[in-house]
Formats: C-alpha cells, structure tokens, sequence
C-alpha cells in the first residue's frame, strides 16, 4: 500500500498521471508541438489553396456562393498563308466542321452569345485551349496558317471586354 500523499508509478500504457486522484493524463511537450505544427502546416495550405485558387481561370479551391452573369461569344476565323481570313462556318479542306472537332455543348456555336457557365475566364481558356487543338488535330487542312478567335465578352453585365485568342501556328500550311 503506498503513503499518503505519493504519487503512483507510470502505468503499463507509458502515460502519466497527474496529481494525486487526478485524471488527467500528461503527455510530453514534443507531442504539443508536433500537433500545433501539423495544424499550421495545414491552416497555411488551405490559404494558399484559396489565395491560387482566384489567379487561376478555373478558380480550383476559390469557392464563390452565386455564379457570374457573364456572357460571352466568339467569331472565329481560319487565318491561310496568304492572309485570307476565312470563318469557321465556312468549309474547310478536308471536311473538317468546328462543332464536330470541339464535341463540347459550351464551345459549339461560338457566334452566338451564351452564358458563361463556369465564370467568364473559364470559358475564354477552354476555348483559348481548343483552338489550340483543332490547329493542331486537322491534318487535311493544307490551308490554314493559324485560327483566331476575336471574343465579345461581358463580365457581369458589364463591357464589352474585346479579346483576341490565336492558336499555335500550324506546320501544315506552312
């Protein structure tokens, strides 16, 4: 039986009790720490995750309550070697039609004005990325230097924001 007023020895789990006919169980001081420095390792990613998030187009981990009332619309014209300007609408060597290349409901039918669904930037990369793609997946177009896409754009109502999209110059028609 131990003296009144000693403190028992540590249990077989390793954790110490307090004081005497005290529950709490003390842990080291590196063990605090270590998990004060986990949480603010965490804290300061989750803000650099927000703070990247508004500098990307796509606005990965900036979350915002309402969408944008942003629309938007695009004439798009196959630029030839010798400086013709010719639109999509028109055919293509090879046979080639742009709804057909860009399969995607938000980029087919770009003359006419839509909603940007995904906020205003969004939508200008992804087009901005298949203009890109169609240059560079057409190979029977002999033709065509490089596509241009010259956007109408109004970011909440207001504008219109003039942008002019290029994609890469292509091989082919060179």
């Amino acid at each position: 039986m131990p003296a009144p007023g000693a403190v028992d020895a540590p249990h077989s789990s390793g954790v110490e009790q307090g004081a005497v006919g005290s529950d709490r169980i003390v842990r080291p001081r590196w063990r605090a720490r270590l998990v004060r420095g986990f949480v603010a390792v965490v804290l300061v990613g989750q803000a650099v995750l927000i703070v990247r998030g508004y500098a990307d187009p796509h606005k990965f981990f900036a979350f915002q309550p309402f969408n944008e009332s942003s629309t938007w619309r695009a004439d798009i014209v196959r630029v030839t070697a010798d400086g013709q300007r010719i639109p999509i609408e028109e055919p293509w060597p090879g046979g080639y039609e742009w709804d057909e290349l860009v399969r995607w409901r938000v980029l087919e039918r770009p003359g006419t004005m839509r909603h940007a669904y995904s906020g205003l930037g969004t939508s200008l990369d992804f087009l901005d990325d298949a203009l890109d793609w169609v240059a560079a997946n057409t190979p029977e177009d002999d033709e065509t230097l490089y596509l241009e896409a010259t956007t109408e754009a109004y970011r909440n109502t207001r504008g219109p924001e003039v942008l002019v999209l290029r994609s890469d110059l292509r091989d082919e028609a060179r």
